[in-house]
């Protein structure tokens, strides 16, 4: 394959703007917002959970001390529908001693349900402020959550921006390259991270090994505008003033 130094000396600059697109892509994959944002979404459904949780506990409660209100309420409804009955004195002196022992039972009945809903009702408080308190929990996650999504995309647009500018100057060499040099260069990049690198004091700049004599006198004695490549990685080697020939 034929190709002026020039071009070749051009890999160079592509294989530097791939480098940088390279790290560019990594930084985009790895901004510490998004480790922290992956991390507090798998988070989110479970504190949604605990807001329903309690919700649903303090409404359990809360129909639990409409009931006792209720039973309560009946027992005293009874109480004072016997009260009046035994203020009026109606009814024979057994009767009267009955609505009295009843008005004893009632009283002490009534007693043991205040004493249930005043249970349930402080069930219900403990209940309102595990509701409140992951509901605070919540709702803080979300407002922390979207902070990072925000700084995050900031970030992503700058580094999608710088991204862009580099690839255009990558397009506009690869323009002036011949499509057999780049089809070349794509290859060996494919398989060795790096589709060229320079000669620099005997060795490839890509894995780093210095080249036997042979290779070397083969490469000096070579065309400038022969491309030749690494015996070891098979990237296409430069030759620059500092190769060593």
């Amino acid at each position: 394959m034929k190709a002026s130094p020039q071009m070749q000396s051009r890999l160079l600059e592509l294989q530097e703007l791939d480098t940088t697109l390279a790290q560019l892509d990594h930084r985009m994959r790895s901004l510490p917002e998004q480790v922290d944002i992956t991390r507090m979404e798998g988070e989110a459904p479970g504190l949604e959970a605990d807001v329903v949780r309690t919700g649903t506990e303090v409404g359990d409660l809360e129909r639990e001390v409409a009931k006792a209100e209720a039973a309560v309420q009946q027992v005293r409804d009874r109480a004072a529908r016997d009260q009046q009955r035994l203020d009026a004195g109606t009814g024979s002196a057994k009767d009267l001693q009955g609505l009295q022992h009843e008005l004893e039972s009632l009283a002490r009945r009534q007693g043991v349900l205040e004493d249930e809903e005043l249970e349930v009702m402080e069930r219900v408080e403990q209940a309102q402020a595990a509701e409140r308190s992951a509901t605070t929990a919540r709702d803080e996650h979300a407002a922390r959550l979207t902070e990072l999504r925000a700084v995050r995309d900031e970030k992503a647009a700058g580094i999608a921006a710088e991204r862009e500018q580099v690839a255009a100057g990558r397009e506009a060499i690869v323009a002036d390259l011949s499509d057999e040099l780049v089809a070349l260069y794509e290859r060996m990049r494919a398989q060795t991270g790096s589709g060229a690198a320079p000669l620099q004091q005997r060795r490839c700049g890509g894995c780093r090994l210095e080249l036997n004599a042979v290779d070397l006198g083969r490469i000096a004695a070579a065309a400038e505008d022969e491309v030749v490549r690494c015996e070891e990685c098979g990237r296409i080697l430069v030759r620059t003033a500092e190769s060593g020939l």
